[in-house]
C-alpha cells in the first residue's frame, strides 16, 4: 500500500440521469431527444399513470424461486464470467391475469411513482416490528400501466429499455404478458430490454414486487419507489452507465481527462462507430451545458460485432478548469461531456455525462486532500428514507435534508447502508457534499431471516459492477464501501469474501479506495487487512463506558492507510425532553436512571446517553483529538429515520437522529454546528426554562459553543464563568436550581466577547404560529415543508405544549403528511391532525396546479394560523 492512495478520478452522473424531475403526482411526461432527431435517444419518464394494488398474500402462486431461472439473465452485463443462460419454454406467470391487457385493474389505486406502498400506515401492521418501522411493507405488489409506441418506435434498427432506479423488492416485469426479466436487491437500479417484446400501439408493462417480513434491520420502505424511465435509442448506442471519466492529472491551470465509451450494437450486423466528446460546463440547477466547449476528446473510431460490444479510450486537456470541491471551502463547479455516435457521417447517438474534475488523495496523517486541500471529514451516516414521505425519494426533501446537514457544519454523507437513490447523489454533486458510497448490510451471513443472504451468492456481483457503474462519474463520491458490520468480521472466510469484494471494485474503479464499516474486527484480521482505508465503528471511541480505543493498533499496524471513524456517537435523544437528574460526566448508557423516561418512551435531549456500543459527541471529539491522524467520522445519525427505535422496540421511529424526523433540531444539532463550524459566533443554552413542576431543584444548565469561555446568568445573577473540557464545545453549571425567570448566557473567545443566548419562562399556550421553508414551489412534484409552534402571548414557543393540531388547505395543492418528530406517535402520516411534539409539529404541501395555495392550521382554544405559497 503506498503510503499515498492517490484517488486522481473525478464525476458526475450518467445520461440516464441527466433529469432530475419526478413526475410523480403530477402528470408530465418528461422526455430528453439527445439525438436532435425524431430517431435519437429519448428518456421518458413513466412515473405517471400506474394502477397499484398490495396482497398481504400470495394472489399469483409465484416466488423468487420459480422465476429465479428467468430473472438471473437481467445481471448478465455485470458477470464477468459464466453468464447465465435463459431456460428453454415459455416463462412463468404468462397466465396471470394481473399481466394480460384483458384484466380490468380499475379498482386498483392509481398512483404515480415514486410510490412507497406502506407509508400511509396504518403503524402496528401485522407481524412487523419497531425494527422494520411496524409499517405494512410485507406483502406482494403488482403496478400495471400502458405506454403507446409508434411503429417507428420498434422498426428495425431501434431499441428500447426500461430503467428502474429502485424497486423494494423481488422485482419481476412483464412485457405484454412476457417475464422480461427482474433484479430482486431493491436498492440497485437496474435495466430490462424491451426490444422485441413491443408492438405498435399500446403494451402493458405490469411489475410485481414481493417483499418478505424479517427481511430488513431498518424500516425497507416497498413499492416503486424511485423513478422508472423508457429508454428510446438506436440498435447502436452507448451502453448502460457506458461512459466513465477519469482526471488523472488536475491542477487549478490544467486537467487532463481520461474517457472510456462503450458502445453496444443490437444490430445483426457489424458497426463501424466513430466516437465524438466535448467537454462544458454544465449548470446543475437548468441542467445544461453552458457557453462554448472548454475541451474536447480525440475522436476514435472502433469496430463493434453485431449483437456485441466494444469500448474505447480517448483523451482530452482542459485549460484553467473550474474544479469541483466540498463546500464551503471550495466550489462544487460541475462539467458535461457530451458525446456523439456516428456510422458512415451519420448521428446516430447522443450521450451526456456529467462529472467534476477534482483530484483526491487519501493521505494516512494529513487526511482526505481535495484539489490539494486538507478537508476533515464531518459526516452523517443517513438511510434512505425520508421520513412521513417514505422511501419514495423526492429531490425537494433530499435536498433540504442535506442543506441542514450542512447548516450545521457537515460536508460528508454516507449512504447507510444501501445505494441512494441516484439524484441523491446528483444533490451532492451540486451542494458540495462528499460521499462514502456504500452497498451491503450483510454478505452470506444472515442478520434477519429473509435479508440479502439469502441470494448474495448469485448477485453479490452484478450487484456490486452496477452500483460502481451508475455512481463512478460522481465527483461527490470519494470512496466505496462494501459493508456495515458484516457479521464472523474475524473470521478468514469472511475476509475471503471482503478480497473478492475489493477485487470486484478494482476491477471497475481504481481511482477510489475502497472500505467497510467494522465494528468488531481487529488490525490482524484478513477484513481489516484488505481495506484500502479503515472504517471503524465505535472503536476508537471505546464502547459505553470503556475508553479503550482500536485507534492506535490501526495506526500501528496500517501505518500508510487512512484512518476514520465510519460510525461515531448513537448517541439517543428525544427533542426538548430532558431528564433528571444528569449524569456529571461526558458520556453515560441509558437506563431506568440514567437518561430514560421508560414510561414516555423518551430519552433526554442533553446528548450525553448512548447505549452500550455507542458515545456521546463529547467522548468521540476527545478520541478524535487525542489521534490527530483520524481522518474524521461520519455520525450515527444526521436525521432521524423510521423504524430502528433503539431502545423501545414499541415505537415508530429511531431517537439517533441530530435532527428529529420532522427536520426539527435538536439540542446536539448546535453542539455539532459549534465543533464542525468553528469560527461561527454562536451559543445555544438547554435546557428550556419553564419548568412548573422543578421550582427549587437542581436543574443543569448546558451551552453550546465554539467560545472558550462562557458566563452564565441566572435571574440577572452570575452562576460563574467557566471554562469546557479539553476538546468539548459544552459549557456546564451543574448545580443550578430552577426558579421561573431567565437565562443568559455570554461567551468570550480570545478574551473577546463571541456569542450570546438567552432562555425565558414562557406563558400558556396562546396561538399558532406558522412558517414555510419556502414561499414559492415548482409544479415538479416541488415541496413546501410548513412548520407550526405553539407559542405564548409574546410569541415564545411553549416547549412542552401537545395541542392538538389540524391542517387545511386551499387552492391548487394538497398536503402529502404531517409528522412532529416523536418517536412515539402512531398516528398515520397522512393525518391532518397531529399533536404538537414539545411545541412544533409540521405539515409537507405538494401543488397540484399553478395558483395561490393557502395553508390553516387551528386548535381549540388558541388562534390559529394561515400561510401563502404561490405554485408555479
Amino acid at each position: 500500500m503506498l503510503p499515498h492512495l492517490r484517488m486522481l478520478y473525478n464525476a458526475c452522473g450518467l445520461a440516464f440521469l441527466l433529469m432530475l424531475a419526478q413526475s410523480a403526482q403530477s402528470h408530465t411526461v418528461e422526455s430528453r431527444n439527445n439525438g436532435g432527431a425524431a430517431s435519437g435517444r429519448q428518456r421518458i419518464s413513466l412515473n405517471a399513470g400506474w394502477r397499484f394494488e398490495r396482497f398481504t398474500s400470495n394472489p399469483d402462486a409465484l416466488s423468487y424461486d420459480l422465476l429465479k431461472q428467468w430473472i438471473l439473465p437481467s445481471g448478465n452485463d455485470f458477470i464477468s464470467g459464466t453468464k447465465h443462460e435463459l431456460p428453454s419454454g415459455t416463462p412463468p406467470g404468462g397466465n396471470i391475469s394481473y399481466v394480460q391487457d384483458s384484466f380490468d385493474d380499475k379498482s386498483w389505486e392509481a398512483v404515480d411513482v415514486p410510490h412507497d406502498w406502506a407509508i400511509k400506515g396504518p403503524f402496528n401492521a401485522p407481524g412487523i416490528s419497531g425494527e422494520m418501522g411496524r409499517l405494512p411493507s410485507n406483502g406482494v405488489g403488482w403496478y400495471r400501466r400502458s405506454v403507446t409506441l409508434t411503429a417507428q418506435d420498434i422498426a428495425a434498427g431501434r431499441s428500447t429499455f426500461l430503467d428502474i432506479d429502485g424497486a423494494m423488492s423481488y422485482s419481476a416485469v412483464w412485457v405484454n404478458g412476457y417475464l422480461v426479466g427482474g433484479w430482486p436487491y431493491g436498492y440497485n437500479s437496474f435495466r430490462l430490454d424491451l426490444t422485441g417484446h413491443l408492438k405498435a400501439g399500446s403494451n402493458l408493462i405490469a411489475i410485481r414486487l414481493d417483499n418478505a417480513l424479517d427481511s430488513s434491520r431498518y424500516y425497507p420502505g416497498a413499492g416503486i419507489y424511485r423513478n422508472i424511465w423508457l429508454i428510446k435509442a438506436d440498435a447502436t448506442h452507448v451502453g448502460q452507465f457506458g461512459t466513465f471519466i477519469r482526471t488523472p492529472a488536475v491542477s487549478k491551470k490544467s486537467a487532463s481527462l481520461q474517457l472510456t465509451v462503450e458502445v453496444e450494437n443490437q444490430r445483426s450486423t457489424s458497426q463501424k462507430v466513430t466516437i465524438s466528446t466535448k467537454v462544458y460546463e454544465y449548470d446543475p440547477l437548468t441542467k445544461k451545458a453552458k457557453g462554448k466547449a472548454v475541451g474536447t476528446f480525440s475522436d476514435v473510431t472502433v469496430d463493434v460485432a453485431a449483437g456485441g460490444k466494444a469500448s474505447a479510450d480517448s483523451s482530452a486537456t482542459v485549460k484553467n478548469p473550474k474544479l469541483w470541491g466540498p463546500a464551503p471551502a471550495q466550489k462544487p463547479n460541475m462539467h458535461v461531456a457530451i458525446t456523439t455516435l456516428s456510422v458512415g457521417g451519420m448521428k446516430i447517438d447522443t450521450y451526456e455525462t456529467k462529472f467534476g474534475i477534482r483530484s483526491v488523495v487519501h493521505d494516512a496523517t494529513k487526511g482526505v486532500l481535495i484539489n490539494d486541500e486538507a478537508v476533515r471529514i464531518q459526516g452523517t451516516c443517513n438511510h434512505h428514507d425520508l421520513g412521513s414521505l417514505g422511501a419514495a425519494f423526492n429531490i425537494r426533501a433530499g435536498e433540504r435534508q442535506l442543506q441542514m446537514l450542512q447548516e450545521m457544519g457537515g460536508n460528508a454523507l454516507r449512504t447507510s447502508h444501501n445505494p441512494p437513490a441516484p439524484e441523491l447523489l446528483d444533490l451532492s454533486d451540486r451542494l458540495g457534499m462528499i460521499v462514502l458510497d456504500e452497498i451491503f448490510d450483510t454478505w452470506s451471513t444472515q442478520k434477519k431471516s429473509h435479508d440479502f443472504h439469502l441470494i448474495f451468492p448469485d448477485w453479490h456481483e452484478p450487484d456490486l459492477r452496477a452500483f460502481i457503474r451508475r455512481d463512478r462519474n460522481h465527483p461527490s463520491v470519494i470512496s466505496w464501501s462494501i459493508g456495515n458490520e458484516i457479521p464472523n468480521q474475524s473470521d478468514p472466510a469472511t475476509g475471503k469474501i471482503a478480497q473478492e469484494l475489493r477485487n470486484i471494485v478494482r476491477e471497475e474503479d481504481l481511482t477510489r479506495p475502497v472500505t467497510q464499516g467494522m465494528n468488531n474486527a481487529k488490525a490482524a484480521d484478513l477484513t481489516a487487512q484488505t481495506m484500502d482505508i479503515e472504517g471503524l465503528n465505535y472503536q476508537g471511541e471505546g464502547h459505553g463506558a470503556d475508553t479503550s480505543s482500536t485507534f492506535p493498533s490501526f495506526r500501528v499496524a496500517f501505518p500508510d492507510k487512512l484512518i476514520y471513524t465510519s460510525e461515531s456517537a448513537s448517541t439517543v435523544s428525544s427533542r426538548g425532553i430532558y431528564v433528571f437528574p444528569v449524569t456529571k460526566e461526558n458520556n453515560a448508557v441509558f437506563g431506568p436512571n440514567s437518561g430514560e423516561d421508560v414510561e414516555a418512551r423518551h430519552l433526554s435531549d442533553y446528548g450525553l446517553y448512548e447505549p452500550s456500543w455507542g458515545a456521546s459527541p463529547d467522548k468521540v471529539f476527545a478520541a478524535q483529538d487525542e489521534h490527530p491522524y483520524v481522518a474524521g467520522e461520519y455520525v450515527w445519525t444526521g436525521w432521524d429515520y423510521v423504524g430502528e427505535p433503539t431502545p423501545f422496540d414499541t415505537s415508530r421511529s429511531s431517537y439517533f437522529g441530530i435532527i428529529d424526523m420532522a427536520g426539527f433540531k435538536k439540542d446536539r444539532f448546535f453542539q455539532y454546528q459549534s465543533r464542525w463550524r468553528s469560527d461561527f459566533p454562536m451559543a445555544h443554552i438547554l435546557p428550556h426554562w419553564t419548568w412548573p413542576d422543578r421550582v427549587g431543584l437542581v436543574t443543569p444548565v448546558h451551552v453550546f459553543s465554539a467560545a472558550d469561555e462562557a458566563e452564565l446568568f441566572v435571574n440577572g445573577k452570575s452562576a460563574g464563568r467557566v471554562k469546557p473540557a479539553k476538546s468539548s464545545n459544552r459549557f456546564r453549571w451543574d448545580d443550578v436550581v430552577y426558579q421561573p425567570g431567565d437565562l443568559r448566557v455570554v461567551t468570550y473567545k480570545n478574551g473577546k466577547k463571541w456569542a450570546v443566548d438567552t432562555k425565558r419562562t414562557v406563558g400558556s399556550a396562546a396561538k399558532l404560529a406558522i412558517s414555510a421553508d419556502r414561499s414559492a414551489i415548482g409544479l415538479d412534484n416541488d415541496l413546501s415543508f410548513i412548520s407550526i409552534a405553539v407559542v405564548d402571548s409574546k410569541g415564545d414557543t411553549v416547549p412542552q405544549a401537545s395541542n392538538s393540531i389540524t391542517f387545511s388547505i386551499s387552492g391548487p395543492g394538497t398536503i402529502v403528511s404531517t409528522d412532529n418528530g416523536d418517536p412515539t406517535d402512531m398516528t398515520a402520516f397522512p393525518s391532518l391532525t397531529r399533536k404538537a411534539f414539545s411545541g412544533h409539529a409540521l405539515a409537507i404541501v405538494r401543488a397540484t396546479g399553478a395558483g395561490a395555495i393557502t395553508v390553516s392550521a387551528t386548535a381549540d382554544g388558541i388562534t390559529g394560523a394561515k400561510v401563502t405559497l404561490k405554485a408555479r
